[in-house]
C-alpha cells in the first residue's frame, strides 16, 4: 500500500527526473499513466498525484505539452486496454487474482456501477478514481462490444489527461498572480500543486464507501 510519504516522494522523483530529462517525459508520463489505469496497480498507484504535480512543469515551460499529453493519453488508453482484455480473457476467474482476492467487493462495485450506466460507465468511470481501472475490467468480463469499449476508453483519455494538468497550471498562475518572487516560484507552485495532487489521491480514498453505497447491486 503506497502510504501519504511514500507518495510525496514519488511524486517528487518524477518531478525530479523529467525535470532533469524533458526527452524522458513521454515515455514517464506513459508508465504513470498506464499505471493509474491499470485495474492490479490502480488503487494504489498515485499516478493522477504526479500528472497533477507534473502540470506544473509544463505551466512553467519546463516540459513541452505535445509529449505530456501524448504519453498520458496513449498510457491512459493502453492501461484501460489491457483491464479490458483480461477481464475479456479470464472472465470472473479474475476474482482469484488479487487485489479482487482479497477485496472480492471491488469487482462487485465496478458490476454495479456497469449496470447502473452501462456503455458509458467505461467513460464516466475515468474521471471517478475508484472506477478507473475496476470499470474496464468489468466491461471485459461481461463482453461489451470492443467498438463501443475502445471509442468509450479514447474518448474519455482525450478528455481526462488534459485535465489532469488543470491543476499545475493554475497553481503556477496563482504564484505569478501573488506576487512570489522569481526564484522561488517553481517551489510554490510545487507545493500547490502538491497539495491539490494529495487532495485528490487520497480523497477518492476517503470517498470511495460513500460513494459505493450509493450503487446497489446484488
Amino acid at each position: 500500500m503506497v502510504n501519504r510519504e511514500n507518495m510525496i516522494h514519488l511524486v517528487h522523483l518524477a518531478l525530479r527526473f523529467i525535470s532533469a530529462h524533458s526527452a524522458w517525459a513521454l515515455p514517464v508520463i506513459f508508465i504513470v499513466t498506464f499505471g493509474e489505469s491499470f485495474a492490479i496497480v490502480s488503487l494504489f498507484f498515485p499516478g493522477t498525484a504526479i500528472m497533477v504535480a507534473a502540470g506544473l512543469l509544463v505551466a512553467n515551460g519546463t516540459l513541452p505539452l505535445g509529449p505530456v499529453l501524448i504519453g498520458g493519453i496513449a498510457g491512459a488508453v493502453v492501461g484501460d486496454g489491457v483491464s479490458y482484455w483480461l477481464g475479456w480473457r479470464y472472465g470472473t476467474a479474475i476474482a482469484k487474482i488479487w487485489p479482487f482476492s482479497r477485496s472480492p467487493a471491488l469487482l462487485g462495485y465496478g458490476e454495479a456501477f456497469f449496470k447502473r450506466f452501462g456503455s458509458l460507465s467505461v467513460f464516466i468511470g475515468r474521471f471517478l478514481g475508484p472506477f478507473r481501472a475496476t470499470v474496464p475490467l468489468v466491461a471485459g468480463i461481461v463482453k461489451m462490444r470492443p467498438m463501443l469499449f475502445w471509442l468509450s476508453n479514447i474518448a474519455s483519455a482525450f478528455v481526462w489527461a488534459p485535465v489532469l494538468l488543470l491543476p499545475g497550471v493554475v497553481a503556477v498562475t496563482a504564484a505569478e498572480w501573488a506576487g512570489v518572487a522569481h526564484k522561488w516560484k517553481f517551489l510554490a507552485a510545487a507545493g500547490i500543486a502538491l497539495v491539490i495532487a494529495s487532495a485528490v489521491w487520497f480523497g477518492r480514498k476517503s470517498r470511495l464507501d460513500a460513494r459505493l453505497k450509493t450503487l446497489e447491486f446484488k
